[in-house]
């Protein structure tokens, strides 16, 4: 299946019905449900995420592609499921204990999932033993977010905690820095929901 230029198209602009409908069609034609997902909505994301880069688009516009794409990923999942699509790896995200802001983490949690990652939200407010419950459950990569420097320290409690598990972890927030994840031991750092996709990629191996 060549790239659905109206899907791609669709989910760059953010427009979440026109995605569901076209995803829709697609499904009903029998189309492979896979392609559908990698061929023509990963890649939208994909350029979303490099516009933003080059400060072409706006965290507004990564918001409403994000959303566009989770209209279309409500559809697909069942079926990838079904068809024993293999996500790139597992991830668990989470707003570290004592800070309760998600805009960053939510953007990096649909961007991760844009680009065929499995992800695990675990939401606001999570202690170590919240992370290590993902670990647990199959998450190969664990991604603090913090915005508030009064709960950054937390972030080295968790990478403490999660020693000897495995798993790698990653670190990002308006306040984090790559000096402070060298500090606590952290194997990455993310300034962005962009660089975020690109540093779990790198963590866990996968081709960006």
């Amino acid at each position: 299946m060549a790239r659905n230029e109206e899907l791609y198209e669709a989910v760059l602009k953010g427009k979440r019905k026109d995605v569901a409908a076209l995803v829709q069609t697609e499904i009903d034609k029998k189309a492979d449900v896979e392609e559908i997902l990698m061929e023509s909505m990963v890649p939208a994301m994909a350029e979303i995420g490099d516009r933003f880069s080059r400060n072409e688009a706006y965290v507004p516009e990564m918001l409403i592609a994000a959303r566009a794409m989770q209209a279309g990923l409500d559809l697909l999942e069942p079926l990838l499921e079904a068809a024993g699509h293999e996500p790139i790896g597992k991830v668990a995200i989470g707003t570290v204990k004592g800070d309760l802001h998600d805009i960053g983490k939510n953007l990096c949690a649909m961007m991760l999932k844009g680009a065929g990652f499995e992800v695990m939200d675990l939401g606001v407010d999570c202690d170590v033993e919240k992370y290590r419950e993902a670990v647990d459950s199959g998450a190969q990569l664990v991604l603090l977010s913090a915005l508030l420097t009064t709960t950054m320290p937390y972030m080295k409690e968790v990478v403490a905690g999660l020693s000897g598990s495995g798993a790698k972890i990653l670190i990002g927030g308006a306040p984090v820095t790559q000096d402070y994840a060298n500090e606590i031991g952290a194997d990455g750092y993310s300034d962005d929901a962009n660089t975020c996709v690109l540093a779990a990629k790198e963590a866990l191996g996968v081709a960006a």
